[in-house]
């Protein structure tokens, strides 16, 4: 059984967590403030810990801090748990070595699974850490990168800043893809265009987002283009540097393959969605899915473009907007010129 440390100040939430973290066969050890949470961190030495970061005595941030610099907790996989969303925040537990950062409120689901996940990674490590102890093979990892926030970090400050106004094109399908970026600000979809002219979006990328995989090889040709929703900015370094950062790094070449799998479990469900959901349905889900992507509160207005939509949702423009007039009259949002703000969060979610 393996064991959890929920450091969290709030005791309605820290009792809660810890009665959905026992149920799901966890052994669950808590701590009120982040001052016992390291203490007990050093004595029980669990498996992984959950940490909110807004405390008294010491927030989540001294936490990691304290943790990182002792040699038998440094290698814990620590999740941060708050109720701050900014990119800035989020970078910055980041930096400091954290595995995941979930939001509150969070759904079962989602912490579970960021759980799941992370043990599952630590646990892949020290097996690849074992065999190699075995074999003794004298290759030393050289890239000074340990992981996949490192990694990122590297792109931020050696990658090549590229600034775009909403509506540039990025790349073209075709064009050959010789670097991988990382959003640095904004939002991004990348599109095909079908037989009949028709654009489909394909994904939609947001900050923290890697764009630009294709294969490792360079000069193969993008297999789809990428344009700007709104002002971006991004780091782009050439594939060559990031293939020796990869053979270097087995701990980054594994979160990366992690990443383009989720990617991929996320397109599939995109293109199940468009295949069997309803028309009310598929419009519903992608208002949602624009408003998480750009982090917009329900009460915040979406400001995109009925094409762009259309493109996600995989339906015609036509019936997209007799959609959304349905909506409004049922209550469920809001329409002002280009802006859709969302007035019935549930209802939304309900939508079949």
């Amino acid at each position: 059984m393996k064991t959890i440390l929920l450091i969290e100040d709030d005791t309605a939430l820290r009792e809660n967590t810890a009665e959905l973290l026992e149920l799901s066969d966890y052994k669950v050890i808590t701590s009120p403030n982040g001052k016992i949470g390291i203490t007990k961190a050093k004595e029980e030495k669990p498996d992984i810990i959950v940490c909110d970061i807004m405390m008294p005595e010491v927030d989540g941030y001294g936490v990691l801090e304290a943790l990182s610099y002792d040699k038998n907790t440094s290698q814990i996989p620590f999740i941060f748990l708050s109720a701050r969303t900014e990119h800035k925040e989020i970078r910055r537990g980041m930096d400091l070595g954290a595995d995941d950062y979930l939001t509150k409120p969070f759904e079962e689901e989602e912490l579970l699974s960021a759980i799941e996940s992370r043990l599952a990674k630590a646990q892949i490590i020290a097996n690849l850490l074992e065999e190699q102890t075995q074999k003794v093979t004298g290759h030393k990892e050289d890239s000074g990168l340990r992981n996949l926030h490192e990694l990122k970090n590297f792109f931020d400050d050696h990658g090549e800043i590229s600034e775009y106004k909403k509506g540039e094109i990025i790349y073209k399908e075709g064009e050959h893809s010789n670097k991988v970026y990382l959003i640095l600000k904004g939002v991004i979809k990348s599109h095909k265009m079908d037989e009949n002219g028709k654009e489909l979006i394909t994904a939609l990328y947001k900050a923290d987002d890697f764009l630009g995989f294709t294969s490792f090889i360079d000069n193969v040709p993008y297999q789809e283009s990428s344009t700007t929703v709104e002002d971006s900015e991004l780091a782009g370094i050439s594939k060559s540097n990031l293939k020796d950062i990869l053979e270097k790094s087995k701990n980054i070449s594994l979160e990366v393959m992690e990443l383009l799998t989720d990617n991929l479990s996320e397109i599939k469900e995109q293109l199940l969605q468009m295949a069997y959901s309803s028309v009310r349905k598929k419009t519903a889900q992608t208002i949602l899915q624009f408003a998480e992507i750009l982090n917009k509160k329900p009460e915040e207005s979406i400001k995109i473009s009925r094409n762009d939509l259309a493109s996600v949702a995989g339906i015609a423009t036509e019936s997209l907007i007799r959609t959304l007039s349905s909506f409004k009259k049922d209550g469920l949002i809001e329409i002002e010129g280009r802006n859709i703000r969302i007035l019935d969060l549930g209802g939304l979610q309900l939508v079949e």
